[in-house]
């Protein structure tokens, strides 16, 4: 279950208590509620502060909407548990089957995991001055904004906006949104780097944030995230290679000790809702850092070893394994930077 179902998930019992009268009619049920990791000291695998958004309108306590959301929440297919901790927070954690259904879905939508239509209906218009860094920037933020379904009006260099333009072709035609995109300019010359490096060096900071200089970034080592980020890809994608020839097919049967790396793939669509939403691509590339990190801790535990026969845990674990190398060519796909079956 992802955080977008997640969110869905909720609103319905929003709807349930509204609907049943558990919270009083003329409660506002918002378009999304917020999905995060819980904060240290909370438990489960997902928190919502739901019932503190929603007291104002319901006139309660937002313990006490959290009381009347838990169990509606709670029976909902793939939730294990729900838990009221602090003033009202949710705290959610969710049946191995949702782990099951997490990994499938990564599989069957291949690098198109994470899109959505968070945004369907929102239409922007992309400015900036014209540096490498600023049209690389704004290249990025363009493929998050379409990959949440939001329609982009090509970039301008420092561009007006057009009063009586509409959102072009399409039925529920809106005005765009000018997005004034301003990252400090690179002060390195970083095309000696390469395309792929160049552009990590200027989308891995903050747009606010200096570019980074060249010191580094083509050093094949750990000490290299990007290297590491493709490196791990190509890992993954070697643990396919050496499984087929094992006679091992990925399928996640059962479920595998890797809270790290399934908690990383479960973020993956709320990373880059809000790498698109804030117009952050820096956002996506620290997470991939973090997904390659998890990945690579566990990959020494992908395929048999010695004389271990292949079983349904490898099964799984290589099923995984394919799931993290996706979500990392997916990611590097949209900052415009290339995934290496070989490194």
């Amino acid at each position: 279950m992802t955080p977008a179902d997640l969110s869905l998930t909720v609103l319905h019992a929003v709807r349930r208590a509204v609907g049943e009268g558990a919270l009083r009619a003329s409660t506002r049920v918002p378009e999304r509620v917020g999905i995060e990791r819980p904060r240290p000291g909370g438990s489960g695998d997902w928190a919502t502060n739901a019932a503190l958004q929603l007291a104002r309108e319901a006139g309660m306590a937002p313990l006490g909407v959290a009381q009347v959301l838990r169990p509606r929440i709670a029976e909902a297919e793939g939730i294990e548990h729900v838990e009221i901790t602090g003033p009202g927070f949710l705290n959610i954690t969710l049946a191995d089957r949702s782990r099951h259904a997490l990994v499938r879905e990564v599989l069957d939508k291949r690098e198109r995991y994470g899109h959505g239509d968070a945004l369907r209906g929102r239409a922007y218009r992309l400015v900036h001055p014209g540096d490498v860094r600023a049209t690389v920037l704004a290249e990025a933020v363009r493929a998050l904004l379409l990959a949440q379904g939001a329609h982009v009006h090509d970039e301008r260099h420092d561009a007006r906006p057009r009063h009586d333009e509409r959102h072009d072709g399409h039925p529920h035609a809106t005005r765009p949104e000018t997005v004034t995109l301003r990252p400090l300019p690179a002060v390195h010359d970083v095309a000696a780097l390469g395309l792929d490096a160049a552009r990590w060096a200027l989308l891995r900071p903050a747009a606010h944030d200096r570019a980074l200089g060249p010191d580094g970034l083509l050093v094949q080592s750990e000490a290299n995230p990007l290297f590491t980020v493709r490196y791990a890809h190509s890992r993954a994608r070697a643990l396919l290679r050496n499984g087929a020839q094992l006679g091992i097919t990925p399928a996640y049967e059962e479920d595998v000790a890797a809270p790290r790396l399934l908690a990383a793939l479960g973020d993956h669509p709320a990373v880059l809702e809000a790498a698109a939403r804030h117009r952050a691509p820096d956002r996506v590339a620290r997470h991939l850092e973090a997904t390659a990190d998890a990945f690579l801790g566990f990959q020494h535990t992908v395929l048999p070893l010695g004389d271990e026969k292949p079983s349904a845990a490898h099964r799984s674990r290589l099923a995984l394994a394919e799931a993290a190398g996706t979500v990392l060519a997916g990611g590097l796909a949209l900052l415009g930077i290339s995934a290496p079956d070989y490194l």
